[in-house]
């Protein structure tokens, strides 16, 4: 018994280890959606006077980032403008971790791959006052 023990823990605590980061990682996902369409709809729909559409791209960065502060967790944010209309993605890359204790990137060799999930929304920048 105990050989077949020492034999089956090590592939059990990877399972385990897949299992959680993969549920880490699908939990992240859902809470970033909801933060980075909020944070676009947020900063992006109607800026402020003044304001040009790289601070807002700058805002919802800073907000996403305060949120999302993890160790294995970077966020970074795209704007693409086309026909009057912005474009933002926010990305979210999240590295794995063994039960939040971070891992090495590179294990003999081997790179330890990273996922990424992306949130785009499309706005029109409306500006009140302004004449078009």
């Amino acid at each position: 018994m105990t050989v077949e023990l020492a034999t089956v823990l090590p592939v059990a605590l990877a399972i385990m280890a897949i299992v959680c980061n993969g549920m880490a990682f699908f939990s992240e996902c859902a809470a970033f959606d909801r933060v980075a369409r909020n944070a676009v709809r947020l900063y992006a729909t109607v800026p402020a006077y003044g304001e040009a559409p790289a601070q807002a791209e700058e805002n919802i960065l800073h907000l996403l980032q305060q949120r999302f502060s993890a160790p294995n967790q970077t966020v970074a944010v795209m704007r693409e403008d086309a026909g009057g209309y912005s474009k933002y993605t926010a990305t979210l890359t999240f590295a794995p971790t063994l039960f939040g204790i971070n891992l090495r990137q590179e294990v003999f060799g081997v790179q330890l791959p990273t996922v990424s999930h992306s949130a785009s929304l499309t706005v029109d920048t409306y500006k009140p006052g302004m004449l078009l």
